[in-house]
């Protein structure tokens, strides 16, 4: 399975504490986040990474190059800026043809079991699907309204407060959920891709994962992901090697 990660973040919420770096790339125990992340995955039988990237995209093609953990990467440079919704167009174009592609905010980590979700989406016959967290009140996450089939019906606006559920930034999406969008164009896959393809009728379904959930967006959070990441196996080494 492809994985795409949206690692094109600016981290601006960042700057006071972390280099001029994109959000993902931010250190976090002794090696960028970003690896963290990929490592989890990679495990869990991710063969092909995927990176959207854009702002500083050489940070990123520097530390992983061409393969990584013994898995191949490849990079999708955005011209401009293209918000998540436009990076992840931009990059589906190189994921393996006719193939469930596995995508991932690249600033946040959900401990999902890909086997899990997986199962879940093919006895779904579903579309896209979305991993869910518990709902949180910061008004930072885009707040997911389900039947009682588990169907996606709403995406709520992240300024709307909260619901039980959130959307945790783990998607599989089939070949062409999205369709091609509008090539070049900036959008949000929060806010406007993913209502769009809900509001069409197709089957957008969620899973609610209790795994445990992190996003590195702001500085509390990010000092929180230090720890929780410092007590990881391996990360003493990487502090020594860096």
């Amino acid at each position: 399975m492809d994985a795409v990660i949206l690692a094109g973040g600016l981290g601006t919420r960042l700057r006071a504490v972390v280099p001029d770096v994109p959000k993902p790339m931010a250190p976090v125990a002794g090696r960028p986040f970003l690896a963290w992340l990929a490592e989890y995955w990679i495990a869990q039988g991710v063969q092909r990474l995927i990176f959207s990237v854009g702002y500083r995209h050489e940070v990123v093609r520097d530390y992983f190059g061409d393969a990584w953990g013994g898995c191949p990467v490849q990079y999708a440079i955005e011209p401009q800026p293209l918000g998540t919704g436009g990076g992840l167009l931009l990059a589906l174009a190189e994921a393996t043809p006719r193939a469930t592609t596995l995508v991932l905010n690249g600033d946040t980590f959900f401990d999902v079991p890909l086997t899990m979700l997986r199962s879940a989406h093919m006895q779904s016959q579903a579309t896209v699907t979305l991993a869910l967290t518990q709902g949180r009140g910061s008004g930072r996450y885009s707040g997911v309204r389900l039947d009682a089939t588990g169907r996606v019906v709403e995406l709520a606006a992240r300024s709307a407060g909260t619901t039980p559920v959130v959307n945790g930034g783990v998607y599989l999406m089939e070949p062409d959920a999205l369709g091609a969008g509008s090539a070049g164009t900036p959008m949000s896959l929060e806010d406007e891709l993913l209502p769009r393809l809900i509001a069409s009728g197709a089957r957008v379904q969620g899973v609610a994962c209790p795994g445990r959930f992190i996003d590195i967006g702001v500085p509390e959070d990010y000092q929180r992901c230090q720890e929780w990441f410092g007590k990881e196996p391996g990360a003493q080494a990487a502090t020594a090697n860096n």
